[in-house]
């Protein structure tokens, strides 16, 4: 885990997702990780696997891997 020295301002964080081929994809996986309190902005992108959460505070992996699982991918880390 990384310490933030910046608190006053959103943390961004780029995913990784394994699976992903096409649009509902994308919002399959947005939609699960929008729902983690503190999400203000998810962005997937099938082609690349990436996955660009913007949020209050960090969050934890652990939520982000089971909202990804639920929607029926695999996390595969942080970009």
């Amino acid at each position: 885990m990384t310490a933030q020295t910046d608190t006053t301002g959103p943390v961004t964080t780029v995913y990784k997702v394994s699976g992903m081929s096409c649009g509902h994809c994308e919002g399959a996986v947005s939609g699960e990780i929008s729902q983690i309190s503190g999400v203000s902005s998810v962005t997937a992108v099938a082609s690349t696997g990436e996955v660009t959460v913007v949020s209050a505070t960090p969050l934890d992996d652990e939520a982000v891997r089971a909202a990804v699982d639920e929607a029926g991918y695999e996390l595969a880390g942080k970009a």
